[in-house]
């Protein structure tokens, strides 16, 4: 769980779709873990009569895998066969699916035997033509933005937050350096079951609690995108910062794989050393690609080109990569993308290092240097 790697896993896992004027677009990355715990679903028309419904959802593992591969593959139809759902009382239904999953799941039999102790944050989203629901558990989060701003966010189920606090000491735990009994970093999660076993309470009153907080949002013309990411992406990069940053890519590509493997990428340099996850979901009001970005990036580019090939000039024989980023990030660079600075262009800077000193290629890596 807490184990990580000499070098960061930097291969992506990227899908893409569209349907019902919604565009989205995943990203997801190992980083410095030894394992990728990381699991998602996406899926635009739901069928079955939900055919302009759709569905989103991040889940970030820890202690291994299994529950949240598991969420992501059934965490979906436990919500749309609940009797609420079919009612159309969506929050009742997405509250009892998350529930009766957890209930469910303490049958896999490595999880009944104590065998696999994982659990799973989860953050999800039921997009409609006239809403967005969204359901938080965890410190996953989500983000919508407008007006190239977070006009909504989820709060992170921390240990420390009073209520959570609250649980955990009238379950008999304690809150230690801001983890459950000294150990779990979050306050309510799906699996996680040696948490969970106070005969004497309810499934939501345990230490940690799979209860989900769901929110509804009206759907606006000026809706952007709505990011759902794991805390490897957040514990880097503020709200604003992500929207801001999501916002200009969008006005250089309409390639959201691209633009997600971007933040990503923009985090690790950050100095994230978690599995990193990410689905960029645009509405039909997301910034598109135009002449004037395109060509503002261009000229950032071709600055930052010359300002590189200058500084390796004069560092000669004892040119280092590190080195040269350092020096770079004491520059005065214009219109670096916003929210994500120098960081966000380290992809650019390394290819130019290698066209520039080829034998030195290897030492690009974050890690190496």
């Amino acid at each position: 769980m807490g184990a990580f790697l000499e070098k960061p896993m930097t291969a992506k896992h990227n899908e893409h779709g569209e349907g019902n004027g919604l565009r989205f677009g995943v990203g997801s990355m190992q980083g410095w873990r030894c394992e990728m715990e990381d699991a998602h679903y996406a899926k635009t028309g739901l069928g079955d009569g939900l055919d302009d419904w759709n569905y989103f959802a991040v889940f970030d593992g820890h202690a291994g895998h299994k529950v949240a591969d598991h969420c992501a593959k059934n965490l979906l139809q436990s919500i749309i066969r609940t009797q609420e759902f079919s009612n159309n009382d969506i929050t009742k239904g997405i509250h009892s699916g998350f529930l009766k999953l957890d209930e469910t799941m303490r049958d896999i039999p490595e999880l009944a035997s104590g065998a696999d102790k994982s659990g799973t944050t989860a953050v999800c989203a039921f997009i409609s033509g006239h809403n967005v629901y969204i359901a938080n558990c965890g410190d996953s989060r989500a983000v919508l933005c407008r007006n190239c701003a977070p006009i909504f966010s989820t709060q992170d189920h921390k240990p420390i937050l009073p209520g959570e606090k609250q649980r955990i000491q009238n379950a008999g735990g304690t809150v230690m350096i801001q983890r459950v009994n000294g150990s779990l970093a979050v306050s309510r999660a799906l699996g996680d079951y040696d948490f969970k076993n106070a005969k004497d309470l309810g499934q939501c009153e345990q230490l940690v609690s799979p209860e989900p907080e769901i929110f509804c949002q009206d759907r606006d013309p000026t809706d952007e995108f709505l990011v759902l990411a794991c805390d490897g992406v957040w514990d880097v990069m503020s709200n604003d910062n992500l929207c801001h940053f999501i916002h200009s890519r969008m006005l250089i590509s309409d390639n959201l794989e691209d633009i997600a493997n971007q933040v990503i990428d923009t985090c690790l340099h950050k100095g994230s050393r978690d599995n990193m996850s990410i689905i960029i979901i645009a509405f039909p009001g997301a910034p598109m690609p135009n002449e004037e970005a395109i060509k503002k990036e261009e000229k950032m580019e071709a600055a930052l080109r010359k300002k590189i090939e200058e500084i390796v000039a004069e560092m000669g024989p004892n040119v280092e990569y590190g080195l040269l980023l350092k020096r770079l990030g004491e520059e005065v660079i214009l219109d670096l993308p916003p929210g994500g600075g120098l960081d966000a262009k380290c992809s650019f800077v390394s290819k130019v290092f290698q066209e520039l000193c080829p034998k030195l290629a290897e030492t690009c890596e974050v890690g190496s240097y």
